[in-house]
């Protein structure tokens, strides 16, 4: 831990938010003394104070020990580089389409791996109309279902979420063109061209 990295955050991050240092102070208990303290690299905020204290910043703890936040890539992102993330407490469903480092439920979240679909894990895909119509016999049962589905192109994400009571059927604008995933609550991530 460098107090001097920590304190310049803390500092960095507190103006970025618009707060004085009483005002950050107030919202930890602490005295506006001791937030000067740590921004003065004369000390560093008590363990205790941590969650409150990254909540408020905005940042999570590893980054504030390190006294530094991971630069990301100016670009933005592409959708083509699009990462789906799925909480397995609660089955929160997050995409990025740079990188990120995400959490849920107190976990950290990894991207999810897209494979080639075995032969259990082949949808049928028909054009009707101006849709793609996607089917599959898959088991949709509580603890093994396919979960969503997710049409990415050059400009945009069209997810749609499934449920293990329903038949997997799903319609898509058929002009569009890209990667389709879906994913299997037991098997993972799949992916082909559309």
């Amino acid at each position: 831990m460098d107090q001097t990295k920590i304190g310049l955050l803390i500092r960095s991050l507190r103006l970025e938010r618009g707060l004085t240092q009483l005002e950050l102070a107030r919202r930890l208990g602490v005295t506006d003394r001791a937030v000067s303290k740590w921004e003065r690299c004369q000390g560093c905020p008590d363990v205790s104070l941590l969650p409150g204290l990254t909540g408020t910043l905005g940042i999570p703890v590893d980054s504030l020990l390190a006294g530094d936040l991971d630069k990301q890539d100016s670009n933005g992102g592409s959708m083509k580089q699009t990462k789906f993330f799925l909480c397995p407490q609660c089955g929160n469903l997050i995409t990025a389409s740079g990188s990120a480092a995400l959490a849920c439920c107190g976990r950290t979240l990894t991207p999810l791996e897209p494979q080639r679909p075995d032969p259990d894990h082949q949808l049928t895909i028909e054009q009707v109309e101006n849709e793609w119509y996607l089917t599959s016999p898959h088991p949709m049962t509580k603890d093994h279902h396919l979960s969503f589905v997710a049409l990415v192109t050059s400009e945009r994400v069209t997810l749609i979420r499934r449920w293990p009571e329903w038949d997997f059927q799903v319609r898509l604008p058929r002009g569009e063109h890209g990667l389709l995933y879906w994913h299997c609550t037991r098997h993972g991530l799949f992916r082909q061209i559309l």
